[in-house]
């Protein structure tokens, strides 16, 4: 079979020992089109961000950026604009055919806490060729907020596939047709396209912008930060903002997003050609996310942005980014907000998890 994995084979590859764990996988990892990676025991603060390369591991590596070790078990905080690298407690024996992907959570990009996976003899960033054999570890580096971590905690996740399954713009354009993937006309050329509301239905609130200045964030705490010791609202009438170079925004789709069962969606990679700034952080969109059935039905976007070289004018309704569509090999036997607590169906404008809601104002 040709696709995405849902989460009843990640329970086979489980079961079969390609994917395993110290402790085991606990049911609340598995999502519908992904694994949730948990920390480890083990971090080190290196100088410098690295892959570890053909024919190398990253324990060699560490030997060569490492400055010191640090143990998570009580607790540890990792300082804002630090790197660190993190063991992770799952491996993988993956088959020749499966490749993987990974991502930042939804709460970890909302953070702007840039999370990537690195493996031994990898070459890129959270991508993991077919037949791998090894440990998995976290490339941590907060970039607004210093937070505490703890053994367990699920900063990233990771998809698997077996060969390509991409809806070409014609495939793209049939699903459409057959069941609404946006609530309006869609944008559609390599991938949907979506774009930025600064004109909300109500109120003149588009946005928040990190503070430079906060204190800690404890990853474990659930709707227990006060937004504005953290936020600055970000307010407009004019339909327009200027987006500061360095700073890093939560910003919404204009379009609610529909993902069907049968479908997995990834946010594609930043593309200059649309401004100098980074438009996601949390890639994956799983089946189910926006489905009417699963309790979704106009879930938008929400959009992690950083302004890179020079101030930037966003205007409302303008294309900022495009999903990627593809097929799942069948469909998951749990859709992303059907009782399985997902935080995000059916959202607006909302920060991470961490930030009470009663205080997000509009």
């Amino acid at each position: 079979m040709t696709g995405v994995l849902p989460s009843q084979q990640l329970q086979t590859m489980i079961a079969n020992g390609q994917i395993t764990a110290q402790p085991a996988v606990i049911p609340e990892q598995i999502q519908p089109a992904s694994l949730d990676l948990r920390l480890g025991l083990r971090a080190w603060r290196v100088r410098a961000s690295f892959l570890a390369g053909h024919g190398r591991t990253v324990a060699q590596r560490l030997d060569e950026f490492e400055m010191h070790q640090i143990d998570l078990t009580n607790g540890a905080v990792l300082e804002k604009g630090c790197v660190y690298v993190v063991e992770l407690m799952e491996t993988l024996a993956l088959p020749d055919g499966v490749q993987a992907v990974a991502n930042a959570k939804s709460s970890t990009g909302r953070l702007d806490l840039l999370t990537r996976t690195i493996t031994d003899g990898g070459e890129e960033f959270d991508r993991i060729q077919p037949g791998y054999c090894g440990p998995l570890y976290a490339e941590i580096c907060p970039r607004s907020f210093s937070v505490l971590v703890r053994p367990g905690m699920r900063l990233n996740q990771i998809r698997f596939r077996a060969g390509q399954a991409v809806l070409t713009d014609a495939e793209l354009r049939s699903l459409h047709n057959e069941t609404p993937l946006v609530d309006g006309d869609a944008v559609i050329d390599e991938g949907l396209g979506f774009s930025v509301d600064l004109k909300p239905a109500s109120g003149d609130l588009v946005g928040y912008r990190a503070k430079p200045h906060t204190g800690v964030i404890d990853l474990d705490r659930i709707g227990h930060y006060d937004p504005a010791k953290y936020w600055e609202e970000v307010r407009s009438k004019s339909g327009q903002i200027i987006l500061d170079p360095g700073a890093f925004y939560i910003l919404v789709s204009r379009e609610a997003v529909h993902i069907p069962p049968a479908y997995a969606a990834e946010m594609a990679p930043y593309l200059a050609m649309v401004g100098e700034f980074r438009v996601h952080y949390a890639g994956f969109f799983d089946p189910g996310f926006g489905h009417a059935a699963a309790g979704g039905a106009g879930s938008r976007g929400v959009l992690e942005v950083r302004c890179h070289e020079a101030p930037f004018v966003l205007e409302h309704g303008q294309v900022v980014g495009r999903l990627v569509y593809e097929r799942m090999t069948e469909i998951p036997d749990q859709l992303y907000g059907a009782g399985i607590a997902s935080n995000y169906q059916g959202q607006g404008l909302k920060l991470s998890k961490h930030f009470r809601m009663d205080d997000q104002r509009t």
